[in-house]
């Protein structure tokens, strides 16, 4: 699920201040850091709706954006209605600035204009509901939100009581297209609160620190800390940082950075696994707007004011990694006067020792922590290091050593989000690389498989084809590729197609020789698993005569390379159905049944010959009846030998033999076993 739609409905009626607040001179008066003083109210509020839109869309650039300035009931409901019906099942964002109209009130109700702007005309959040549907997100940039936020749950209670009454569901289903309490809150300060007027900042701080975080925080460290900074440096220089955003090798890039890894670390050390998923990992804009939500609770914190939200995130505005984030932001105002002066090189700065720091942490946590300990809050900082080329080996070999740890450590990594990292990194063509990525694959997949759809559909499987072609890597590497490849193609239709298609059984077959035993057996596991009721790979494997390859690996010295063979050989009987089999499949058929019963019948190890009884009865259902008319004629063969008491008391038996079970017998005979069409 992804934001599609954002509606920005601002209600500023400049220059004119709501009735219920009386504003301190001077105030603040910026709104998406426009000044509306020097301009009309008309080009005012239309500037100041093109610059929140281009904030917004650098967070999610194909959203659908529509701006409602200064509107009438009928316009928000046009608006509301139009972008659900094109989002359809996807989110839309209500995002509502009510700076110039009266404080929501206690009935749940914001305020819009009517026709001739001479009143305000309230809107019940009932109403919104019902035009906005779900699912949705509500940003609220005005004084007393949290009363909005609590009269929103009771009202998402009554529109459910309302549906389940007119279907005659009683207490049963909830609504289609899902619940209102479903929906994502955000609101600029708690009940009863009124937001910061402090003309050092802007009017709609909240805004800012959810659309523009690092401007915001800069801003706000540099208020905080006036007696502590460089002679001379003002908040204006905030808008001097050289570089962009987009680009981590610059100021401004990096700062933007650390400041996600820190936010991140922030919300997955103190919210539900759950709750992080759903806000943080699943659509773009929601994440964003959270990250800088934690933000917002450090900042207006310091103005009386506390930021609410839908679910509650708890109060993180003293969380210790805010000291991490201070002295990154101090590091980096103390070259800003020489990156500024060397204005043609945005690359002039020195690199924040903030990502190599974190790592040592993280190393200390490995060599140092005891059994029963906490995990590590650094892992969504290393998440973030596997962007850096410079230390990316570092934070490789960290993430492997944690794997190492065990299946917990796979699933804290996997719920802090590691797979469209390590995913994209398959993209990588660095050899060093290779090792630590295979390892971690194997990790991942070894405690979630379904991981593997999206990797064949990112074409990840051909990295591990290209490791397992590689004679150059250690063979313990090749295996742990054979491994992942074994789980891409098990019970897995594209990753099989995919397989196929990148010669996975030519390679497998190369390895079978190999003098590594675990290689030996992970690569007959592969052939076994890719052929598995997947008749154009058993033809192909056929074509290579696969099957005799494997012959070799039943005398092998390790018992898992034999069992590991005869697994292989059953799947390549159980391959076809009745109707693919030809009078050759017949035959090869036979001739792994009778290269089966005289290589591995009398195997000392457990393990061979329980896979050699699986093998058989892949046979054994493929040619049932042909068994069945052998097994008569072996019963009746033995019956002739009986006493004459014997066969009289046994005539019954005999005459019926699909009545009762044949007797198990000592010597049965090969030629039986190995003729079952006779």
């Amino acid at each position: 699920m992804k934001t599609v739609s954002v509606a920005l409905v601002l209600c500023l009626n400049l220059p004119i201040d709501p009735p219920d607040i009386v504003k301190t001179q001077p105030c603040a008066r910026i709104e998406a850091w426009i000044d509306p003083l020097p301009m009309t109210p008309s080009k005012a509020i239309e500037a100041i709706g093109n610059s929140l839109q281009k904030a917004y869309e650098r967070w999610q650039p194909r959203a659908r954006y529509k701006q409602s300035l200064d509107p009438k009931v009928d316009e928000v409901k046009k608006l509301c209605t139009s972008l659900r019906r094109n989002a359809k099942e996807e989110r839309v964002l209500f995002h509502y600035n009510g700076h110039g109209v009266p404080k929501p009130t206690t009935n749940g109700e914001i305020w819009v204009f009517n026709k001739s702007y001479t009143q305000y005309i309230p809107l019940s959040i009932y109403e919104l509901q019902t035009w906005m549907g779900t699912p949705s997100i509500y940003v609220y940039d005005s004084s007393n939100a949290g009363v909005i936020i609590r009269l929103f749950e009771q009202f998402a209670e009554q529109h459910e009581e309302e549906w389940r009454q007119r279907n005659g569901n009683g207490s049963g289903s909830p609504c289609p297209g899902g619940s209102y309490k479903q929906c994502i809150q955000l609101g600029a300060c708690g009940a009863n609160e009124i937001l910061p007027m402090n003309p050092d900042l802007p009017a709609d701080v909240f805004t800012a620190c959810l659309t523009t975080p690092i401007n915001m925080a800069v801003r706000w460290y540099m208020l905080q800390n006036k007696g502590k900074l460089l002679q001379g440096m003002t908040v204006d220089i905030v808008d001097k940082i050289p570089g962009h955003q987009s680009d981590r090798k610059t100021m401004l890039g990096e700062l933007n950075w650390i400041f996600i890894a820190i936010t991140d670390t922030i919300a997955w050390n103190t919210l539900p696994r759950e709750l992080f998923q759903k806000l943080f990992r699943q659509d773009l804009l929601v994440a964003s707007l959270f990250r800088n939500f934690i933000l917002a609770q450090r900042v207006m914190r310091s103005y009386d004011c506390t930021p609410c939200s839908s679910p509650k995130l708890p109060q993180t505005h003293q969380h210790p990694m805010w000291d991490a984030w201070d002295l990154a932001l101090e590091l980096c105002l103390r070259q800003l006067p020489l990156a500024l002066r060397n204005n043609e090189d945005p690359y002039s700065h020195v690199l924040s020792p903030f990502f190599a720091e974190q790592l040592t942490a993280f190393q200390v946590w490995l060599n140092l922590g005891h059994e029963r300990r906490n995990p590590p809050e650094q892992l969504p900082i290393v998440l973030q290091v596997l962007l850096s080329n410079l230390l990316r080996s570092r934070a490789l070999e960290l993430l492997g050593s944690f794997l190492a740890l065990g299946p917990w450590a796979v699933n804290l990594v996997l719920s802090v989000g590691i797979f469209p990292y390590v995913l994209k990194l398959l993209q990588s063509s660095a050899r060093e690389l290779r090792p630590l990525l295979v390892f971690l694959w194997a990790k991942i997949l070894a405690v979630d498989p379904s991981c593997k759809s999206d990797l064949v559909r990112e074409n990840g499987h051909k990295y591990f084809l290209q490791v397992l072609n590689d004679p150059s890597m250690p063979a313990e590497h090749r295996t742990m590729a054979a491994f992942v490849l074994g789980v891409i193609v098990w019970e897995n239709p594209e990753g099989r197609e995919a397989a196929l298609k990148g010669n996975l059984m030519p390679l497998c077959l190369e390895q079978v020789t190999d003098p590594h035993p675990p290689l030996r057996q992970w690569a007959a596991l592969c052939l076994g698993r890719i052929w598995h009721h997947y008749p154009d790979a058993r033809w192909a494997a056929t074509r290579d005569n696969a099957h005799e390859k494997l012959y070799t690996l039943l005398e092998d010295p390790v018992p898992e390379v034999r069992a590991a063979a005869v697994y292989s050989l059953g799947t390549f009987v159980s391959s076809l159905t009745s109707s693919d089999r030809t009078d050759h499949a017949r035959a090869i058929d036979h001739t792994i049944a009778i290269t089966l019963t005289n290589t591995v019948t009398h195997d000392a190890s457990p393990l061979v010959r329980e896979e050699l009884v699986v093998s058989l009865q892949y046979l054994i259902q493929m040619y049932l009846s042909s068994f069945l008319t052998v097994a008569r004629a072996h019963y009746r063969e033995e019956s002739c030998d009986l006493s004459p008491v014997s066969i009289t008391s046994s005539t019954d038996s005999i005459a019926s033999p699909s009545n009762t079970l044949p007797r198990r017998t000592k010597g049965r005979s090969h030629s039986y076993i190995a003729s079952p069409n006779t």
